[in-house]
């Protein structure tokens, strides 16, 4: 798999050696053993996904990930990018909404043994209530409409925020719509939107990011 990922453009070594060390079949069904190393997305319940390997490796490449710093996840999912986030040594903050993937999720981060912080939430409020924050580095693994603000806001000065957002968002009218999310890449140089370094990454398919309250 990591090979693969090198072809597609992964060059970050504490990328690949994390993902080479991290077992991505641990965060799936055994049904689906045949097929955890294949660069496709699979289904892990509640209408989710476990993202691509390709995506994962792209979006933590992305990140410009040090060891120690304070990174959140929106959107714990299966766990795999958490666990591979924390085994690059960084120390993770997650946010999942769907209350039977959190559940199955956070304990089966601890029984693996990575130390990941996880939570119910609302992945667009971030953990601000919490007191975690500011963080260096915030990742959002669903496609959202729009960058909330929300996260900007527990963002460091100069941090990273590493999200998909609808192509079709805005997109002018007299184009074709393009189906899927731009990856995008912002740099935290200011607190207005004006003042931030938007890089984009190409199309990606996400499951879309939910708003509102937690489910229960």
């Amino acid at each position: 798999m990591c090979e693969q990922l090198k072809l597609q453009g992964i060059t970050d070594e504490a990328v690949l050696k994390a993902m080479g060390d991290v077992k991505r079949h641990w965060f799936l069904d055994s049904a689906f053993d045949a097929l955890a190393y294949e660069d496709r997305a699979l289904k892990i319940g509640a209408e989710q996904t476990i993202s691509r390997p390709s995506t994962v490796a792209m979006q933590s490449q992305l990140l410009c990930v040090e060891r120690g710093m304070k990174v959140l996840e929106i959107g714990t999912g299966s766990g795999y990018q958490a666990a591979v986030l924390s085994k690059m040594g960084a120390k993770v903050f997650s946010v999942e909404r769907q209350k039977v993937l959190f559940d199955r999720t956070r304990q089966l981060l601890d029984d693996l043994g990575y130390r990941v912080r996880c939570f119910l939430g609302d992945g667009y409020m971030g953990l601000a209530e919490a007191n975690y924050g500011p963080y260096d580095r915030i990742i959002v693994t669903c496609g959202a409409p729009e960058v909330p603000q929300a996260l900007m806001d527990q963002l460091k000065p100069d941090g990273i925020l590493v999200i998909p957002i609808d192509a079709q968002s805005d997109a002018p009218t007299d184009e074709e719509e393009v189906q899927g999310q731009k990856m995008l890449r912002i740099t935290k140089k200011g607190d207005t939107s004006k003042d931030w370094v938007r890089e984009e990454f190409g199309i990606y398919s996400f499951v879309p990011m939910l708003d509102g309250r937690a489910m229960r």
